[in-house]
Parts: structure tokens; C-alpha cells; sequence
């Protein structure tokens, strides 16, 4: 499997979307719903936001977490204490794990990087027994996210390759409006549920909302990465200019909503 999100560091990461994902990871938990006791499947682990969030909110049998970025497994293997957790890279689409081994598979913020999300989707069910429930959540990013639209809409301003970005950027697969219940329901899940789950991202500056992007992480960083030196300068004073809105540099907060789904193995 062959993802589409670009990583440096597992501090960059934290930085850019980690320290998001752990405040949208509580409220993921609370919609799928989890009892002690349960076996976890967790894919596309990250850094660990809800890896370790999972083992805080309830007294779970195992966590097995899975990513396919090296970067990402070697941190939360650094960072794992507990000894229910295990954590292993894998591919989603071919998941190394016998049918009906956990109750759960739980994927956040990962299915919009997976080119293939429909098999990703069938191999978390094929995993988990019947009865069990498989959840995933994934960024409104047409929508739902004015932080990261406000540096694609000004680059976009700024020339066609800005505009390519947006496109992209927008339309990543499972990220419309009942896209994951549809997928859901061609993967055979039943009492299929999705809802929209709403977080805040409260940035301290502009370096804190800027670093990150402009260190080359993720989709975003990837674009700036690429930009000639001219180029550069003239995004950074946009963007920043759009930060600030006017303003001294300083806090600004923006609400980010994600499409949450969920659905019964029968």
C-alpha cells in the first residue's frame, strides 16, 4: 500500500496534526464506543494520539497498532510503556492478522491517504469478529478545516499550481459528505452511523501554524518544499499576511470538523 501523506519527523508531525488528532481522538473513542476487555486493531497509528488515548479510556485486553510509515512505528515504540499495547508496521490493505481476531478496528485520520481506501476498509473487517465494529474518521477538508483552506485558498490566488494543490487538497478520497457510509456499506458493514465530530486547533502564532508546513510535513509541507526560492518568500509573506488578517501576530483558534462512521461485522 502506498500512502500519500509525506513525513519527516515524528516532531514535525506532533507539531503539524499529532496534537490535534489526541483532542479528536477522545471524541472518535466516544462514538465507536469500547468496553474492557476488548481486542483493538488500530490502523495508521501515527504518533500514537489515539493509540495511547485507547489505553487511558478503558481497561482493553490488547492494542495493536499499525502503520506503514517506519518513522511512525519506531515513535511509538519509543514512547510505549504499557505492555498492552504492540505496535508492528503493516499495510492496511493487506493486513497480517487472521479473520475475526479483534472486536474492534479503528482507523483515524488515515483513509484519505489510502489510494486504495475501499480494500483498507475490507481488510478492517475482514479482521474483526462478527458483532464487532469498525470506525474510521477522516478531515472535512472542503469544509471543515479553515486553518489549512486559509494557506490553500491563498496559494492558490497566487497561480496554477496553487490551484492544482486545492484541488487536491479538497477532494481527498472518503472526504464528502457520505462518502465513508457509502464504502462502508459496499464492504458489507451493517448499522452503518456517521456524524460529524468537531475539534479546535488553537495555534500560539504564526511560527507555531507556519513551522511544520514550511519544514516540508505532510501534503501542505510538500508543496512549500517544492517551491524555488522566489516562490518561497512570496507564499510565506501571503500565507503569514492571511494569519494575521490584519492583526499583530498572536493566538488565533480555528474549529476543524472530521466525518466519523461507523458499522457492525455481521
Amino acid at each position: 500500500m502506498t500512502s500519500e501523506f509525506n513525513v519527516h519527523s515524528a516532531a514535525g508531525y506532533e507539531q503539524l496534526m499529532g496534537r490535534w488528532s489526541r483532542r479528536l481522538a477522545r471524541k472518535f473513542i466516544d462514538f465507536t464506543g469500547i468496553s474492557d476487555g476488548e481486542r483493538i486493531l488500530e490502523i495508521g497509528c501515527g504518533t500514537g494520539s489515539l493509540t495511547f488515548t485507547l489505553a487511558k479510556a478503558a481497561d482493553l485486553a490488547e492494542i495493536t497498532a499499525v502503520d506503514y510509515s517506519p518513522i511512525f512505528v519506531e515513535e511509538v515504540i519509543r514512547r510505549n510503556t504499557n505492555p498492552r499495547i504492540k505496535v508492528r508496521q503493516a499495510d492496511a490493505c493487506a493486513l497480517p492478522f487472521e479473520g475475526g481476531t479483534f472486536d474492534r478496528a479503528l482507523a483515524l485520520l488515515v483513509l484519505q491517504f489510502v489510494p486504495e481506501a475501499g480494500k483498507a476498509v475490507a481488510e478492517m473487517r475482514r479482521v474483526v469478529r462478527p458483532g464487532g465494529v469498525v470506525a474510521a474518521a477522516v478531515w472535512d477538508h472542503l469544509g471543515g478545516m479553515p486553518g489549512m483552506r486559509m494557506m490553500v485558498d491563498t496559494v492558490a490566488a497566487l497561480g496554477e499550481s496553487g490551484r492544482q494543490l486545492r484541488s487536491r487538497y479538497c477532494f481527498q478520497p472518503m472526504m464528502q459528505p457520505g462518502e465513508l457510509r457509502r464504502t462502508f456499506a459496499e464492504q458489507g458493514l451493517v448499522s452503518i452511523a456517521e456524524v460529524e465530530l468537531m475539534i479546535r486547533m488553537d495555534y500560539k502564532s504564526f511560527a507555531d501554524y507556519w513551522t511544520p508546513i514550511a519544514a516540508g510535513e505532510g501534503p501542505l509541507g510538500k508543496y512549500v518544499a517544492a517551491l524555488d526560492a522566489a516562490e518561497r518568500a512570496r507564499t510565506d509573506a501571503a500565507v503569514r499576511d492571511a494569519y494575521e488578517a490584519g492583526r499583530p501576530d498572536g493566538p488565533r483558534s480555528f474549529a476543524n470538523v472530521a466525518w466519523a462512521c461507523r458499522g457492525i461485522v455481521p
